[in-house]
Parts: C-alpha cells; sequence; structure tokens
C-alpha cells in the first residue's frame, strides 16, 4: 500500500518508494519471477517513480475512474511507462 489504508481517493505517500526498492532488492535476491504490485495513489504523474522503484504492477482506481475519459487516462500512465 502506498496510501494509509481505509478509503479511496487519497494521494500517494512518497516515502513508499523506498519500501517499493527495498521489496524490489529483496525479492530480486529469490532468483524467482515474482510481480511487485503497488497499490494507492497511482496517477500518470507517479506511475514512472513507482516502477524506477521496482515495482511492476499498478493498481489504479480513483485516478481512472474519477476521469471523463478512462482510455485517455489509461494511456497517459502507459506513456509515462514507456
Amino acid at each position: 500500500m502506498s496510501v494509509n489504508p481505509g478509503f479511496g481517493g487519497q494521494s500517494f505517500i512518497d516515502s513508499s518508494l523506498n519500501k517499493i526498492s527495498d521489496v524490489a532488492e529483496m525479492l530480486s535476491s529469490t532468483n524467482k519471477e515474482i510481480r511487485l504490485a503497488v497499490d494507492g495513489g497511482i496517477n500518470a504523474e507517479n506511475i514512472r517513480d513507482a516502477a524506477d522503484a521496482g515495482a511492476n504492477t499498478f493498481v489504479a482506481g480513483s485516478a481512472i475512474f474519477s476521469t471523463s475519459n478512462y482510455e485517455a487516462t489509461i494511456k497517459k500512465m502507459r506513456l509515462a511507462l514507456s
């Protein structure tokens, strides 16, 4: 979780990037292919930071469903990751 659990629409907690990085490092030491998902506050502005920290799966709710054009929002997030 990259927000305080309890309700949707919260802002991403930047210090979560350190946790993501730490977990990514632990997973890489297993020599197994394990997905690292991040959930909470993910949007087009921070998804790249989460990916750079080691996440490779992203859960985005409010960032998509609070917009009028889901497709454009998802496209923007994918572009940020490319």
